[in-house]
């Protein structure tokens, strides 16, 4: 269905999310009016990105400019660093288990930042108003924001990519489920002196994850879940000292580490909210799903949820934000989302918890996704590309077998 590039969608933060938002919107032909502050250039972090969300980044324009500051995901690792009694069996990946060449790329927040704000910047479809959401009204045709510059957006969907405390989730009136973590995420990226083979390895311990995933060169970034207190702790030593902490914890893997500057620490939480789209405002990322940072699944679960709201609004094009259109992006996006948080926090919980059952789980689970290659490739493919393992298998059963030979037996 064609589209009429005089329906403008109004698409609410300038973070990763909202960034890619208005860049896939206008180039399916909407207009597009993105509505907040310049993108951040002290985010520390890095994000991992799988291969169909580099797909999707292809297809807006800006993979080329991204690949040069990132690194390839060829190798993932789980690595049981806790002291419990029952302890599980180190579990690896590799891409070519499942004919992929690499998992993904890890890219640093800071450059993916800019090079989005960048291809918005250019975008002729995207008129950006760096300003503040100050006041939502929804009406049953069209929803309406006031900016802090004094002007007002009328549109007939509003994408809210505004963070995990979304103001534009409230003006739906949708209610969410959030939960404060006894945690917090030591961010910071180090040096190292064995090459890293583009291999992310994640050590599960008491407190939470401690994820090293590859950079370019001799370089890695890391993400420490700890206790608030400790994260803290740690970020006030001296680099020296913080080194020789992250050495021990990697058992040495690496050879001698030496951390960079930008230390940041992140307060970990959850939220869910009951529904994903409502009153011509449909939730985008951390709007519609904040978990604990395991196994790579925060910004390329945001992506997926911004490639179906697109693929939604151009089969309603007529009016996107209609209450069947949001119907039905609630419905495609609600397994993906519940089935990758419930996972993810249920992992987060077994590491937190003392309790003998929940390790015993745990490392059973791990044990036979380790030994057993069928599942192990299953859950790759599954967490590549949601579905895809399920259609492994039917292709599988589907494919008739060759006869065998027996002519040189």
């Amino acid at each position: 269905m064609s589209v009429d590039t005089k329906t403008r969608i109004l698409v609410a933060g300038t973070g990763p999310v909202g960034l890619i938002s208005a860049l896939a919107f206008a180039e399916a032909g909407f207009g597009v009016v993105l509505a907040g502050p310049p993108a951040r250039a002290d985010d520390g972090r890095t994000t991992a990105l799988m291969v169909p969300a580099l797909k999707f980044l292809t297809r807006l324009g800006v993979l080329d400019a991204l690949e040069a500051d990132a690194a390839p995901l060829k190798v993932m690792r789980i690595i049981d660093g806790t002291s419990r009694l029952v302890r599980s069996p180190i579990v690896t990946f590799r891409a070519g288990e499942i004919d992929e060449e690499h998992f993904g790329f890890n890219f640093q927040n800071r450059v993916l930042n800019a090079v989005l704000q960048q291809s918005v910047e250019a975008h002729p479809g995207i008129e950006w108003r760096r300003a503040l959401m100050e006041n939502w009204t929804t009406e049953p045709h069209q929803v309406t924001a006031a900016l802090s510059d004094g002007t007002t957006v009328v549109a007939p969907l509003a994408v809210a990519a505004d963070g995990r405390n979304s103001p534009a989730r409230q003006a739906a009136g949708i209610s969410a489920t959030a939960r404060t973590l006894p945690q917090a995420a030591l961010v910071l990226n180090f040096t190292h002196s064995r090459d890293h083979a583009f291999t992310s390895t994640e050590f599960h311990t008491e407190t939470g994850p401690f994820t090293q995933v590859p950079l370019p060169g001799r370089r890695s970034s890391l993400v420490w879940v700890l206790r608030p207190e400790t994260a803290k702790q740690f970020a006030d030593l001296d680099d020296a000292a913080l080194s020789l902490r992250i050495e021990h914890q990697m058992q040495s893997m690496l050879g001698r580490v030496t951390v960079e500057g930008g230390r940041q620490i992140y307060p970990l939480s959850t939220s869910l909210p009951q529904r994903f789209a409502q009153n011509r405002i449909a939730l985008v990322g951390e709007a519609a799903h904040v978990f604990p940072p395991i196994g790579a699944q925060g910004l390329n679960l945001g992506i997926r949820d911004v490639d179906q709201l697109v693929e939604m609004a151009l089969k309603h094009a007529a009016d996107p934000g209609a209450p069947a259109a949001l119907a039905a992006y609630d419905s495609a996006r609600r397994p993906d989302i519940l089935a990758r948080t419930s996972a993810v926090n249920l992992l987060n919980r077994s590491l937190l918890s003392d309790m003998l059952p929940a390790q015993l789980a745990r490392s059973a689970g791990l044990n036979f996704l380790g030994g057993f290659s069928p599942l192990r490739a299953f859950f790759m493919r599954e967490g590549l590309r949601p579905g895809s393992g399920f259609s492994s298998i039917a292709s599988s059963l589907r494919s008739p077998r060759r006869p065998r030979d027996i002519s040189t037996e």
